[in-house]
């Protein structure tokens, strides 16, 4: 069903709310409205859409003489409304208050906190004092009586939210997070980001836009996006939680850099870039990895994945027909590992594209959410020259994969160590074991102190260079649909939607 309004049309699923309205004076004496004795009003408040999807709400009144009628047309939409069952209506709220440019707490007042009241949602709103307040209050709220769990913040706020989530759904299925075989239980309490941080690469990945308005909206529409989420452990011990980017060699140092300039603001990842970008460090060790061999894509395809993704479902679906066949850890076990080593610059594993507006197409504009796998993405030793070649692709259309120094994989685990780590911490994996090299520099003869790279995960460090990393296949959802197609026409987009919905 859909409702008409000024020559187009709003599908039932994208109405926000219906409200009765009462006309002043006015607004009755204008043009034809005033020829009624006693007008009667709704206003409908709906999702338009623009470009570069941002959506924005907006509001469209009818009139009618009839009384009767009018209040007829509230309860008819009122109950498309509440056939409606993925929209939440009692939300959980953590918000940021010295994220990003320290505006969360503004922005969730101003921009949002309307449209949910508008929208009839409740909500208990937390405002974050420490590090770790929202994952320590997961564990301890009934978080059963909450429809989803909203964060206000950047990337690092996601990530609490989501360890906390998991955490809790994993401690109250009595799994061991420790255990890197143990097959963990989804969670199927959805998370909505609103973002306000230095950096929204997870927001801007799934939505295709960071702006708090758009992502309220997604919200409100009860709109649901499952993720894969990669866990990494280090000698049987849980380390994180990873949804974006694992990042080794040169994400990890500009990290590990730029951790020591927090005072500077978002401008210490560029002042970080750019003096790691001169050091040219590479690392040499050995990456023994899975190929994901259930995906029906690979990350050198065109095509990027968007809502409704087609390769998600299916390899969704092929992924729990080998492990009904094989079992988990039969399958694991029996599935070849391969093994490679050298000197590398950076060692990237994405669990998406890691799309933001300085990189539209991310690091691997073909890696999909939720397809039970990560793209590994290696960068061998190279000259300044050509690394900075590889860079420079990320902010344009080319393939950024077709040089002869990078290689990339798309694999559902993977093990990394090195010669250094195997001698201090020993006994990691023995999957590649002995394979190792020690790590290098370009000035070793000045700079021998540098033993070691730092691997950043989604933002935060990692105390083991020594990891051992598997992807659960949409182990979490969001409140989000996945980016949509630009519609270049809108009347054919109309015309789409009114055959869909017919």
């Amino acid at each position: 069903s859909c409702l008409f309004t000024e020559n187009s049309f709003v599908p039932t699923s994208e109405i926000i709310a219906v409200e009765e309205t009462e006309l002043n004076k006015k607004q009755h004496n204008i043009g034809k409205w005033q020829k009624m004795a006693k007008p009667h009003a709704f206003t409908v408040y709906y999702v338009k859409k623009s470009r570069n999807h941002r959506w924005r709400c907006r509001d469209v009144t009818f009139w009618c003489v009839d009384e009767h009628l009018c209040n007829q047309w509230i309860q008819a939409l009122k109950e498309l409304l509440e056939m409606q069952k993925s929209r939440p209506k009692q939300l959980l709220v953590y918000i940021n208050p010295y994220g990003g440019k320290r505006q969360g707490k503004r922005i969730y007042e101003q921009k949002v906190a309307p449209l949910f009241s508008l929208a009839s949602i409740s909500t208990d709103v937390v405002i974050t004092e420490h590090a770790n307040h929202a994952k320590d209050n997961l564990f301890e709220v009934n978080i059963n009586k909450y429809d989803g769990v909203v964060c206000v913040g950047g990337d690092g706020m996601f990530s609490e939210v989501m360890h906390g989530l998991i955490g809790r759904m994993q401690k109250d299925s009595g799994i061991d997070q420790n255990n890197p075989k143990a097959p963990l239980v989804q969670c199927n309490i959805r998370i909505g980001i609103i973002p306000a941080g230095s950096t929204d690469c997870i927001c801007y990945s799934t939505v295709g836009i960071s702006d708090p308005v758009t992502s309220a909206l997604h919200i409100i529409l009860g709109d649901c996006q499952p993720l894969d989420v990669s866990s990494v452990h280090h000698n049987n011990t849980f380390l994180k939680y990873s949804v974006s980017l694992l990042g080794y060699g040169f994400y990890g140092d500009i990290l590990k850099d730029s951790e020591k300039k927090r005072w500077m603001g978002p401008m210490r990842y560029d002042y970080s870039g750019f003096k790691t970008f001169l050091s040219h460090h590479y690392y040499e060790g050995t990456i023994s990895f899975q190929p994901a061999k259930h995906t029906l894509g690979s990350p050198r395809d065109k095509d990027s994945c968007r809502a409704g993704c087609y390769i998600c479902k299916k390899s969704e679906q092929q992924l729990a027909e080998q492990q009904k066949e094989c079992g988990l850890k039969h399958e694991e076990d029996a599935e070849e590992w391969k093994v490679i080593k050298g000197k590398f610059l950076a060692i990237n594993a994405v669990n998406m594209s890691c799309a933001c507006p300085r990189s539209p197409k991310g690091l691997s504009p073909a890696a999909h959410l939720a397809d039970g796998s990560a793209d590994l993405i290696l960068v061998r030793k190279c000259s300044r020259f050509d690394f900075l070649r590889y860079l420079v692709r990320h902010t344009n259309q080319d393939d950024q994969f077709d040089f002869s120094f990078v290689d990339v994989y798309r694999v559902k685990s993977f093990q990394f160590t090195s010669k250094l780590s195997e001698d201090n911490e020993s006994n990691v994996t023995d999957i590649g074991k002995k394979r190792f090299g020690q790590f290098c520099r370009d000035h070793p003869a000045c700079c021998c102190h540098v033993a070691n790279s730092t691997w950043n995960c989604d933002g935060e460090t990692l105390d083991s260079s020594a990891i051992e990393v598997r992807v659960h296949c949409q182990l979490m959802k969001l409140f989000a649909r996945g980016i949509e197609e630009n519609c270049k026409d809108e009347a054919a987009y109309s015309q789409s939607s009114i055959e869909q919905l017919l």
